[in-house]
């Protein structure tokens, strides 16, 4: 028998929403069992009382993620075999009400103009959130190496950060704390199409977004609220309004298991697919209670364009570095997140700067100014605040959304009704089509191949040739080379030979790498007839997953 469920225990807990608005859920069916080896503190957040939590979240919504993914699938297939891609008819009654509004700005959500990301790990924790950024983003997604001890470890330093115990030391005795003035904590966990295998609810793994969101929500929900803030999330790799609208029941239901009130979670959805692009008002509609706006995410932007479309010569990209955020379809792109977003009273943000410091200055120097040009061309189309990857690229970025906004916190209030964007516009990219270079080629495989390497060891966010690299840039570089492939664009012996040129200096540089295991992951999900849709699914379970046999 249904019933509205009461709220757990083992965190704090304020007023329940009226009983008459409360999701209602059967008790849990399923039993979790922990398969992943103990290690320090774990049991601090693998509680009896948090396990029931997350369990109770897959049991209400384990169906329809698969039923999600299902329709992925055919989504693909439609628009490989010819479809068009437009703006729904079904839902143009949404696009043209111009009466809703998202949720006002919630509290350490109002001022965003600089965000840093960067994965839950204690060093990077402590030097994000003391950066001088308005927000952090900490990310279980493409920044984090999803082994259970990375998974585990980045639940153990938010909830150390949210309680004001985190810091750690160098190797040479330099200690760092918490300053007095904090970024706010969004975290962002990893997307429905990920399993978490190392905790099992009813003898299947979890999802791994409900993991990370479950395990985060439940420890620090009501901490952030008693400390002024609140439970704030990023949500990646939507591609579409179903499953905005799927995260917005995990919401309620979470909110409704607690005991706090609705629409206090806040997210902030990234669209960095193509299919989500002409559904970015329905995304925004879905979230509209919980939603703090949108986020431009570039390079899976790409990455998706080439998994949908590369199979056609008429959408064969040229080197990744020259595809910038000028080109017109990737303008188009931007200028419609960002009307989008004002018109429905929600934030606008813009995409990574992930250059890395070095110690060359006049490299340095010259990437800044680069940055400085890319921060500018957003704060001046609209955009509310921009994402930085190091902590160097905060003050710079500040400046120049400082030289737009001054006092003001966002600039929601400017429309952008000169923006009218068609589904062509945003496919239009034979305007930049060009055949790779020998440099780009070679480049996208050292850079796969040695992300590939630190992912592998348990490193997801990466410095590689002055850029700081997650698995996003490691998916475009290896999808490129594919479609490069596919449409004779490059010969495969000499993209044979450049990778054992790769594989034999990243040997050299690092003996530790694991050459073989490199080589099969880029053949299978690079070198492949068939497209894979993510590396990390096949990497994950091939390589990360540890079983500890027998342990419950």
């Amino acid at each position: 028998m249904c019933h509205s469920p009461a709220p757990l225990r083992g965190a704090s807990t304020s007023a329940h929403p009226p009983e008459e608005t409360r999701m209602t859920i059967s008790a849990p069916t399923s039993r979790a069992q922990v398969l992943g080896a103990p290690a320090d503190r774990h049991d601090e957040i693998l509680t009896p009382e948090a396990l029931e939590f997350v369990g109770r979240l897959v049991d209400a919504f384990a169906d329809r993620r698969l039923e999600i993914l299902k329709e992925r699938t055919r989504v693909g297939a439609r628009l490989a075999s010819g479809s068009p891609l437009d703006f729904s008819v079904a839902t143009a009654r949404i696009r043209a009400d111009d009466s809703w509004q998202v949720a006002p700005p919630a509290p350490g959500l109002t001022d965003r103009r600089v965000e840093i990301t960067g994965p839950p790990e204690r060093g990077m924790a402590v030097n994000a959130l003391n950066s001088g950024a308005q927000v952090w983003m900490a990310d279980f997604e493409d920044a984090t190496s999803p082994t259970w001890d990375n998974i585990i470890g980045g639940q153990l330093n938010l909830l150390d950060a949210i309680e004001r115990r985190i810091d750690f030391t160098t190797p040479y005795g330099r200690r760092y704390r918490l300053g007095e003035q904090v970024a706010t904590i969004v975290v962002r966990p990893r997307g429905w199409h990920l399993t978490e295998e190392h905790l099992e609810i009813g003898g299947r793994p979890a999802p791994a977004s409900l993991v990370d969101f479950g395990l985060y929500f439940f420890h620090c929900a009501q901490r952030q609220i008693e400390a002024g803030r609140g439970p704030y999330f990023y949500l990646p790799k939507l591609e579409s309004r179903d499953e905005a609208r799927l995260w917005n029941d995990v919401f309620i239901l979470a909110q409704d298991l607690i005991g706090i009130p609705r629409g206090t979670i806040r997210a902030t959805a990234l669209i960095e697919t193509i299919t989500a692009a002409v559904q970015m008002e329905e995304i925004l509609y879905e979230l509209r209670e919980h939603s703090s706006g949108l986020n431009a995410g570039r390079w899976d932007y790409l990455f998706s364009l080439i998994k949908t479309f590369g199979h056609r010569t008429d959408f064969l990209l040229p080197d990744r570095a020259k595809v910038t955020m000028t080109a017109p379809f990737m303008r188009a792109y931007t200028e419609l997140l960002v009307r989008t977003c004002h018109k429905r009273g929600a934030h606008a943000i813009g995409g990574m700067a992930a250059h890395v410091p070095g110690k060359d200055p006049d490299a340095h120097r010259a990437a800044l100014a680069r940055v400085r040009l890319d921060k500018e061309r957003e704060a001046e189309d609209g955009f509310d605040g921009s994402w930085v990857a190091h902590p160097a690229l905060v003050p710079v970025c500040r400046e120049v959304f400082d030289g737009v906004l001054d006092t003001r916190p966002h600039q929601i209030d400017r429309t952008r009704d000169d923006v009218e964007v068609t589904a062509a516009r945003l496919l239009s990219v034979r305007r930049i089509s060009a055949p790779p270079t020998s440099e780009g080629v070679r480049t996208n495989i050292a850079v796969a191949l040695r992300y590939f390497a630190a992912w592998l060891h348990g490193q997801g966010a990466v410095a590689l040739y002055g850029l700081m690299e997650d698995a996003a840039t490691a998916e475009i570089a290896r999808v490129q080379i594919w479609q490069w492939l596919r449409h004779r664009a490059v010969d495969r012996e000499a993209v044979s030979e450049v990778v054992e040129d790769e594989l034999a200096a990243l040997g050299a540089e690092y003996p530790w790498a694991p050459l073989d295991e490199i080589r099969g992951l880029f053949e299978r999900t690079a070198l492949a007839r068939e497209l894979p849709a993510f590396f990390t699914t096949d990497a994950y379970s091939r390589h990360l997953v540890r079983h500890l046999e027998g342990q419950s």
